[in-house]
């Protein structure tokens, strides 16, 4: 970027509620750039105008979650007619239809970083780390060089001092975003690593300075983030690693699969 892009670009990401609320002049007025600039900021990063940049930080703002307790307490308050479970479901089915619209190149370049990858790192924190250990279970089966990156007892730098710049962290969080997801991230990008975002936002985070960002919606009814879509995603990537990695796989997932039973790791 331009010097004045830099300066304009650091603004909005430093400035996300501001971008939401103000008209352009007032945002180029505050970061110290020409309107102009903003536009042809905009238009440098693929939307249209400046307006069409704009929507992604409204956009951004008004999917941010409460606070769980205030979601909960409007929650237990709606009119009976409006509540139940048919209101949550409606809610997953319309995440999983906007999950339709994920980038397919963005997908396509993910796997083949995955699956070229010296070793892959997988770190999802607090309400992200069901979705992480499902990618870490599920890709485990067919490949054995994956570490799911946890904090036990505090050993997470421990941990983050093993990657390499041949290897590729995939990183998974949503709003609110946890302070580990973030270090994460620092990390990886301190040693060369590929970073693969799968992430609620364009503009969470660890979005800015991923190699491929994904993103799902984490909309519900109930007080808590959604994370179905979440979930349905990494199954998405899980199947088109398995493509990629073709016969291979298949008789590592087998081997696996037959070690399961035998040892009685399953009910017979």
């Amino acid at each position: 970027m331009t010097p004045q892009f830099q300066i304009g670009a650091r603004y909005l990401l430093d400035h996300p509620r501001a971008v939401s609320l103000y008209s352009m002049r007032h945002i180029a007025r505050e970061a110290g750039v020409q309107p102009a600039t903003l536009v042809r900021l905009a238009q440098s990063l693929g939307f249209s105008g400046w307006q069409a940049l704009k929507q992604v930080f409204i956009d951004h703002l008004q999917n941010t979650p409460e606070t769980y307790a205030n979601r909960a307490r409007a929650l237990i308050n709606t009119p009976a007619e409006h509540a139940g479970s048919q209101q949550t479901l409606q809610a997953q089915i319309t995440n999983l239809q906007q999950l339709q619209s994920v980038q397919v190149d963005a997908l396509n370049q993910a796997v083949q970083w995955i699956s070229q990858a010296k070793h892959v790192y997988i770190g999802g924190f607090r309400a992200s780390y069901a979705v992480a250990f499902t990618l870490h279970y599920l890709y485990r089966l067919f490949r054995r060089s994956v570490t799911l990156l946890t904090a036990p007892a505090g050993t997470l730098e421990m941990d983050l001092d093993a990657i390499h710049p041949q290897d590729v962290v995939v990183i998974i969080s949503f709003a609110p975003y946890s302070s580990e997801a973030l270090k994460v991230f620092e990390a990886a990008k301190a040693a060369n690593a590929r970073i693969v975002s799968l992430c609620d936002s364009v503009v969470a985070p660890m979005a800015p300075g991923a190699d491929v960002v994904l993103t799902f919606p984490t909309a519900t009814h109930s007080f808590f983030p959604s994370v179905t879509s979440a979930t349905a995603l990494v199954e998405i990537l899980v199947e088109q690693l398995l493509f990629a990695a073709g016969e291979q796989a298949i008789d590592d997932l087998q081997r696996r699969e037959m070690r399961l039973h035998a040892t009685g790791a399953y009910i017979p």
